[in-house]
């Protein structure tokens, strides 16, 4: 990409203002905090419910970037660099897309429907890049903003593109297709997933299809349901069920593979498939049906579609050996993607030093000298310590990298591994999945037992933003992360939240802030339930201590006397019902003439706590405790003479109370996808997933018994799973003895039986299962607010109650 400034003007309907009329655009970002931005960067200032880029403009031209897309020029901005004025920044972004689409024109499969997007145009991909130069949607861009980012990485080499498109309701479509404009079009499943956008599945369905109003063919599993709605030409249909349709599919199961005979015209064959789920099989004849469309013959398609493979669609963070950390995003080495990873490495980076392990790197559409060239000014602007590359051309190119080792196989840097030293450092390992960088990943992942929590990053994201659209445009977000992240992780949920941007973090104990402090979390952290024999430390480590007591006042006064501190911050817990910590309203007078006396501290904020924000029937003891705040703070406030951030609010209260916002407010649960409210639940995303595995089979017969006390005793021959967590990893015992069940291979097994210290055992009886297989404990079924209820307590204990011994992996999709 090489764009003069002023052929972009006109297409993005810009005013334009600037110093240098004649620069030249190389780089298109969103992302101030991107380390890609530089002096050929164009960065779209967008606007969100609760985040206006133009708040960066001079941290971006900090980084030497001149050039801005904006819908007003700040105070003070004018003649310090390029902007084109805007209505909307999102949709400049858009109309810069289409008219970036349009420099090109080569065949485009565009893609969209309910479930499948992303593993359909990954195995598409892999299907057809024997013999294209592919360029595709990047993970899972497929949004109103990610469909553009994607479209905008075409260069001249490309001759075919596979783009995926997502939408949540009504009218998004429209704005995608001229983005993406697609040649050929293909619909996968048509599912649930975001009904709450569309009225009916008919109007689901019509909204998907204006992806294809101009395509030359349309490809869709035939169904009377989507033909009702199809109105274009030229269609090419598929059916296990109707012979009318163009390619007829039977199907059988042989061993672990699934046997597809395909009837098309005069043509008859079979392939095999690895995978044995209605998902896969369903997505892989997707996948099969543009490669007939295409011309490919029986025997290329039988070979290609046998090596299809499982999509690992996350980057994926684990602990690593010697305290290192591991991002693993080893199936696939494309120079976008590279862009993606090395961005999400920055705002994942536990240590100062960073290596970059990497393959070969397919696809780019660009010359391998000019690939490289790029490639090294990506590794440098990310600032990476080491590269150690891994295959025979980047090892031709290792003068172009600093501080460089490379191997021609993944084997030979095997074998080397242990001259090689990996510690207290961030490892991204970034491979194509020919190079089988898993290899790597298990030989630099710290070794744990077999049962992990996954917390699903995107899924964070997604409820922060939920709340954070619920709030005024002046009320800041402080969030909790107390409990180890509620179970999920502190350090990595901070680093995310600073990377979002919020204002404040909250923790419960003074070494919960020091350890996120010391790991170079930068964002103000408050300290709730402070004890006084931590006050030094608290200082040391520049933490904010809650103080709910005078006798607590006056130990933190004492030391900040003696450390001849001036205004250190701290912040005031008011007691309005809660009944736990806080000043209550006869403390007043002693609270207020000690704070007029003293100049070493300053009050930064004064808090108090709902206590029945979530309970409708309590809903007036709640605005009495919003009442009482607003008087205490208030007297405080004007006698102090202070201007303190008052908060009042918990993720309960942000929903139910949205008056009582004052300056800021606290979430906390509901940042990990766990509401009170039935309706809200449904908007809010599943974040941690617990896992683990089946370790032993076996069969047992009428009257024998399972477990500790035999509390279990067979009716009849039974299959018995054991599963290895248990008590000790935070399983509560009330959850077992036919009062909870796991899921193996989406099929619910009832656990019998006590739950033991670390195994539990689970009736798998009509479950075709084997030793190893997958099992989930909970997640998106069973829900944590299902297990709650069912042992009679809230989901917050169930959280909280995993132990450290079982690993967390952080991904994001």
């Amino acid at each position: 990409m090489a764009l003069s400034i002023q052929n972009i003007i006109p297409k993005i309907n810009a005013q334009f203002s600037g110093t240098a009329p004649d620069s030249i655009i190389d780089n298109i970002s969103i992302d101030s905090r991107s380390l890609q931005n530089n002096c050929g960067t164009l960065f779209f200032a967008l606007v969100g419910p609760n985040n206006d880029a133009h708040i960066y403009l001079q941290e971006l031209m900090d980084k030497g970037v001149q050039n801005f897309v904006v819908t007003h020029i700040p105070q003070g901005f004018e003649q310090k660099a390029n902007f084109f004025i805007v209505e909307n920044t999102t949709e400049a972004l858009q109309q810069f897309a289409v008219y970036y689409r349009g420099l090109y024109s080569f065949p485009v499969i565009g893609i969209t429907g309910s479930n499948g997007k992303t593993i359909v145009k990954e195995w598409l991909n892999f299907l057809l890049s024997p013999d294209y130069n592919i360029i595709r949607s990047p993970k899972s861009y497929n949004s109103q903003i990610g469909v553009p980012l994607s479209v905008i990485s075409i260069n001249e080499k490309h001759n075919l593109g596979i783009f995926e498109a997502g939408i949540s309701t009504v009218n998004e479509m429209a704005k995608l297709e001229p983005i993406i404009k697609p040649t050929i079009g293909l619909l996968t499943n048509i599912g649930s997933a975001h009904d709450e956008g569309f009225s009916n599945l008919g109007e689901k369905i019509k909204e998907k299809l204006k992806l294809f109003p101009n395509v030359e063919v349309l490809i869709y599993n035939k169904n009377k349901t989507i033909d009702a709605f199809v109105k274009n030409e030229k269609t090419f249909t598929w059916s296990c069920k109707d012979r009318d349709a163009d390619v007829f599919i039977s199907k059988k199961t042989i061993l672990d593979k699934t046997a597809l005979r395909v009837d098309f015209g005069s043509h008859h064959f079979e392939i095999k498939i690895p995978f044995l789920d209605d998902a896969s099989i369903e997505n892989a004849i997707q996948s099969m049906m543009v490669l007939l469309y295409f011309g490919y013959d029986s025997a290329t398609i039988e070979h290609r579609m046998e090596l299809l493979y499982p999509v690992e669609m996350r980057l994926k963070i684990k602990n690593g050996i010697n305290n290192s950390t591991v991002i693993d995003d080893s199936y696939s080495s494309d120079f976008q993607s590279l862009k993606i990873a090395l961005d999400f490495l920055e705002s994942q980076q536990h240590h100062k030093k960073k290596t970059l392990i990497l393959s070969d790197i397919f696809q780019s559409g660009l010359e391998k000298e000019d690939l490289y060239a790029r490639v090294s000014q990506l590794i440098i602007s990310n600032k990476i310590n080491r590269v150690i590359g891994i295959g025979s051309v980047i090892s031709e190119f290792k003068n172009k990298f600093l501080n460089c080792i490379t191997f021609k196989t993944t084997d030979e840097f095997i074998q080397s591994f242990d001259t090689l030293s990996f510690s207290n450092e961030t490892i991204l390992i970034k491979g194509a999945r020919t190079f089988e960088f898993e290899k790597i990943v298990a030989l630099l992942e710290e070794k744990t037992h077999e049962t992990v929590l996954e917390i699903n990053l995107n899924a964070i994201s997604h409820n922060l933003n939920f709340f954070r659209s619920k709030l005024s445009s002046t009320t800041k977000l402080m969030v909790m992360v107390k409990a180890f992240g509620y179970g999920n992780g502190g350090f990595e949920i901070a680093k995310l939240l600073e990377h979002h941007n919020v204002d404040y973090l909250g923790v419960a104990f003074a070494d919960e802030g020091i350890a996120l402090k010391s790991a170079g979390i930068k964002i103000p952290i408050m300290v709730m339930n402070p004890e006084s024999t931590s006050f030094s430390a608290i200082i040391q480590h520049q933490l904010e201590p809650e103080i709910y007591s005078i006798k607590g006042l006056n130990a933190f006064l004492k030391i900040t006397k003696l450390k001849k501190l001036h205004h250190y911050p701290v912040h005031i817990k008011l007691d309005t019902g809660m009944h736990r910590l806080g000043f209550q309203e006869a403390d007043m007078e002693e609270l207020i003439t000690t704070l007029k006396n003293t100049p070493s501290v300053k009050v930064k904020s004064i808090l108090s706590h709902l206590a029945t924000s979530d309970e409708p029937s309590q809903r007036d003891f709640a605005l009495y405790q919003i009442n009482l705040f607003e008087k205490l703070s208030a007297r405080l406030v004007q006698e102090l003479n202070i201007n303190p951030i008052r908060h009042v609010l918990n993720t309960s209260g942000i929903s139910n109370f949205p008056n009582a916002q004052y300056d800021m407010v606290r979430l906390g649960i509901g940042l990990y996808g766990i509401s009170n409210d039935k309706n809200e639940q449904s908007y809010l995303e599943n974040v941690s997933t617990l896992k683990s595995i089946i370790s032993q089979i076996r069969t047992i017969d009428a009257l024998e018994s399972v477990g500790y006390g035999r509390k279990f005793v067979a009716q009849k021959t039974t299959k018995i799973a054991t599963i290895p967590i248990g008590y000790a990893d935070g399983i509560s015992r009330s959850w077992g003895n036919g009062v909870g069940y796991v899921l193996i291979n989406n099929q619910k097994a009832p656990i019998v039986g006590s739950i033991c210290m670390d195994m539990l055992m689970v009736d798998c009886t009509d479950i075709k299962c084997n030793e190893g297989d997958q099992v989930i404990i909970f997640g998106e079924n069973p829900r944590v607010t299902y297990m709650a209820e069912k042992i009679h307590t809230i989901p917050y204990e169930v959280l909280t109650s995993i132990s450290q011994r079982v690993k967390r992996v952080f991904y994001r999709e």
